[in-house]
């Protein structure tokens, strides 16, 4: 075989074999999976990739505190009723936070509910729908440290059009959702009509 003849044969063996430990193919030939019908399709990298990031662990919500609201209270756990609705607290004058949710201070939504009023008297959120943007949520946690939210607004929506998206849906940011009734009173199913829901960033 001419010099040239074995130089170029030994330079096709390279290529052939660079082809094959990268899993490329050569021009004009299919892929294994192509080549047979209904055969499963190597994943992309796009589709195996996972990510790395994990976000600091924080200790339950105990107490909360605001104020300029006069609110001074505990915090029940709250999880889901049998109908999968959010529980609300037993307690007029207790708020309780959705289990379920982040905790104050992860991302994402964390959501505190409390009653309006009750037959005996006010609930301990009787003064959320008064509000102002820049009032202050204090958020005491089991181990001791605690965290400061900031009320954005201040929204009152009818129940039956409840954004339950803005409340619970996922977010980057840390955040807190505060929920009550308000509106007026229906009589026929005894509640309230609406619901206040105040929005607030951490500080």
């Amino acid at each position: 075989m001419p010099a040239y003849a074995r130089i170029l044969s030994l330079a096709g063996l390279a290529l052939t074999l660079v082809l094959v430990l990268t899993g490329a193919q050569p021009d004009g030939a299919a892929s294994p999976a192509a080549a047979r019908p209904g055969a499963a399709r190597a994943p992309i990298a796009a589709e195996s990739f996972t990510s790395a990031r994990t976000y600091r662990a924080v200790a339950a919500p105990v107490r909360l505190r605001i104020p300029a609201l006069r609110v001074d209270s505990r915090l029940d756990r709250l999880g889901r009723q049998k109908d999968g609705s959010v529980a609300v607290p037993r307690r007029p004058e207790v708020a309780g936070w959705y289990e379920p949710g982040p905790r104050p201070g992860q991302p994402g939504p964390a959501v505190i509910l409390g009653h309006v009023d009750s037959r005996n008297g006010p609930g301990i959120f009787i003064d959320l729908a008064t509000a102002r943007p820049g009032t202050l949520i204090r958020i005491d946690r089991a181990d001791g440290s605690a965290v400061t939210f900031r009320i954005t607004r201040v929204s009152r929506v009818p129940k039956t059009r409840f954004p339950t998206d803005l409340v619970y849906a996922p977010t980057l940011d840390p955040t807190l959702r505060l929920v009550t009734c308000g509106g007026g009173f229906d009589r026929t199913v005894e509640s309230y009509r609406d619901n206040v829901i105040a929005f607030a960033d951490l500080v």
